[in-house]
Order: C-alpha cells, then structure tokens, then sequence
C-alpha cells in the first residue's frame, strides 16, 4: 500500500489561487440570496454519455492510508466506546478504526502545517471516521448535521489524492470536483480548499451561476486541480467545451439532499456521466430520505455509510434552539421585544429567516424605515449584492441579516 511523502512539496505548480435615544420601534430596501435551482428544459441535451473502457483509461492510485500503529492498538471494545461516545454508526464492509488524534491521520506535513495552526484539540467525529475512509479510497456516504467539519473530511484527503496523481497537461479539466447546491455554499467550500491547497500549489477556482463567466473560464483554461461548482454553471460549460472531467478521479457531491431538492438530479446525473466510473466518490448529506439512497446505489460502489447523529437530524445539537410557538399577529410584537434584547450588546449579530423573497424585502424595508441597522438576501439578488450584504453583516456593518431558505446555504461562514 503507498503511504504519504513530503516529495510534492517541492512540486513545480503554478502559484494557488484561491478565489477566494431609546431601541427603535417596529413600523418594514430590498434584499438577496442563494443560488440556483433546475433549470428549464433538458440540462445538458448536448452532453453524451461516454462508454468507458477501463482497459484503456490511465490507471490511478487512490489508497494512501497508513494507519497509525496507536489506532491499530485499539482494541474492539475501545473502539466501540469512542463511537457509541460520539453516536457514530457505520454500515458497509471494511471501515477502518476511527482516529481520535490528528496526528494519527498521518496527513503529510505541508497539510498538518496548516491543521497546527487552528488550534484545533481533536477531530470532529466526521472526521475521525471520515479521514481514514477517505484516504483508504473507499466510496463512502457521510450523513451528519451542519456544522460537523464536513469540509475538511473530503477537502483534506482530495488534497493528498491529487498529490500522488500526474501534473495536469494543457487541456486537462481538474482532478478533484466538487458539486454543489448553492453559490454561497460552493464559495465557503473554496476558501477552504485555497487555504489548505496552498500548501501544496494546487490551484483551484468555483464556478457558479450569477457571476461573470469570463473569469470562470481563464482559471478552467489555465488549469485548476480543484473545481467547486454549482451543476447548472457546470452543465454550461461542458456543453460549451470550456472544460471537461477526463482527468477527475475525485468526486464529491456536497449537500446531495439539497441538490435533489433543488432539483438538480438531472444535471448530476449528465455530469456524473462524464466522469470514468473508477472514480472514487464522496456524497454528503444532512439528511438520509429515499432519493439520496437510490442516488448513492447508482453512483457509489461497496460505499460504507457514515452516521453521526440521528438519520433525520439536520441541525447542530450542541446549539440552544429555542421554539415560540404564536400567531401570525404576535410575530412583530415578538421579534421587537427579542431585537431589543439581543441588539442591546454591541457586537450581537441576528439572522432572520423568511419564507419568501417578498417577505423579505418587505421586512427589510420596515425595519430600515424604523431604524433598525437590517440588510436583506434572496435568489433575486445579483451576485455583486449578496456578496456586498453579507459583507456587511460579516463586519458587523449591519447586524442584521433578513433571509430566505435558499440564502441560508452557506451562511455558516460568517459568524453571527
């Protein structure tokens, strides 16, 4: 079994790139948000399913996992107590001992480098699970509620697999790609990717709708080894030939439940055609219903599915939720009264979800009228505005941030 080296640091790549008086009174400027759903028509008509001979494509290596004589150890009833701890279950053949320090992954040092300075205490239990799967170049499902350190479980060993991979040629589309639902999303996945790529040179743009598509494009033509992409952008621009996924061995498919709700199943579907069936592939979800099942049987082979938490949960425990169960009448009175109460410490932020665009536009401009520092997002916005909005509500510029669902994707990254 190949292990890790610390020969690609020296890798001549081209340099990264990684794009990456008293409270006023309730009376209610216009808002914006996520990106996409499915598109009209037959996404990707003039793509063709390619018919692979695995007899003639490259050959590839994709299991670099080491295990770390401390996890080997471990005897079965430690193991089972370090999951049934941290309610990790596991279904599928061959999953190997969960990790449970992060030197125990035996990540090489140009990405352990960049683990030390988070300060970090140990792996998330996604991770501990996740990392040795990954690595050993298994196909795996990994089910777990938002805000698990999900991105680092496959963004890290997508890392040390386009590693031990040949350069990129001229003309080559990238090794690892990476779906997703949202622009919001896709952008969050990027800056990670750009900071933890760096270490190695590996280069790697997101492609979304909303956006110019020439810059798109240039990073595509000038090589990337990772793209982030929402389907419908990268539908267009394989049709259009301005890329192609000979060369992608890595797949993840972030947020499949969402993707599906979104309806993208038939541009996943044309993309995953595209892509030789060897590949290694990741699919992550918040959520376990029958469509994402029946997607990961067509998709994955022998996969082990990861749980952390209940099947059905898709929000983070460790957070207080509080639930006021009232009328549509008393909202405003409510919302006042909480505003009041959160907005008297200066450096508290709020989001507040709507259900609809006019919605939120609505209550944006009446708290703006009333003199509450609120911004709103939603799917009609440009790109240029929603950065703009959550820029200034990162900065604390405006603290309150009005949102639809499909803006919600991706929010994470900016702390409230």
């Amino acid at each position: 079994m190949p292990g890790y080296s610390d020969r690609d640091r020296g890798r001549d790549r081209d340099r990264d790139r990684g794009y990456g008086g008293g409270p006023p009174r309730f009376g209610g400027s216009r808002g914006g948000g996520g990106g996409g759903g499915g598109k009209f028509g037959n996404p990707g008509e003039r793509l063709r399913k390619k018919h692979w001979n695995l007899d003639e494509l490259p050959k590839f290596e994709k299991n670099f996992y080491q295990q770390h004589p401390d996890v080997a150890r471990r005897s079965p009833q430690e193991v089972e107590q370090y999951r049934m701890v941290r309610t990790i279950t596991f279904k599928g053949r061959e999953c190997p001992n969960p990790i449970t320090q992060f030197q125990e992954a035996a990540f090489p040092s140009y990405v352990m480098e960049v683990i030390d300075k988070q300060n970090w205490t140990e792996p998330t239990p996604i991770q501990a699970q996740g990392w040795p799967l990954a690595l050993s170049g298994k196909d795996m499902v990994g089910i777990a509620q938002t805000g698990s350190g999900k991105t680092l479980s496959y963004l890290l060993p997508a890392i040390v697999h386009i590693n031990h991979q040949p350069f990129l040629e001229r003309g080559d589309g990238p090794i690892c790609l990476v779906l997703a639902p949202t622009r919001e999303l896709a952008q969050q996945v990027q800056q990670v990717a750009a900071e933890y790529g760096r270490a190695s040179r590996l280069k790697s743009t997101c492609i979304y709708g909303g956006a110019p598509k020439g810059p798109q494009i240039r990073d595509l033509e000038r090589g990337v080894e990772i793209c982030i992409a929402t389907p419908g952008r990268l539908i267009d621009f394989l049709e259009a030939g301005k890329t192609n996924l000979r060369r992608c061995t890595y797949l993840v498919l972030d947020e499949a439940d969402r993707m599906l709700d979104m309806g993208f199943e038939p541009q996943i579907r044309k993309i995953v055609d595209q892509i030789r069936p060897d590949r290694q592939t990741l699919m992550w979800s918040a959520t376990w219903p029958k469509e994402v099942r029946q997607l990961a049987e067509d998709f994955l082979k022998d996969y082990v599915q990861i749980n952390v938490g209940a099947l059905q949960l898709s929000a983070n425990h460790n957070i207080l939720q509080i639930v006021d169960v009232c009328n549509d009448g008393e909202k405003e009175n409510k919302l006042i009264r909480l505003l009041e109460e959160i907005m008297s410490e200066k450096e508290n932020k709020t989001i507040i979800f709507v259900e609809t665009k006019r919605k939120c536009d609505d209550l944006t401009r009446r708290m703006r009228r009333d003199g509450w520092p609120a911004m709103g997002i939603h799917g009609d916005k440009s790109q240029q505005e929603r950065d703009w909005v959550l820029n200034e509500f990162k900065y604390g510029k405006a603290p309150i941030l009005i949102a639809t669902d499909v803006a919600s994707r991706g929010l994470g990254q900016y702390p409230a």
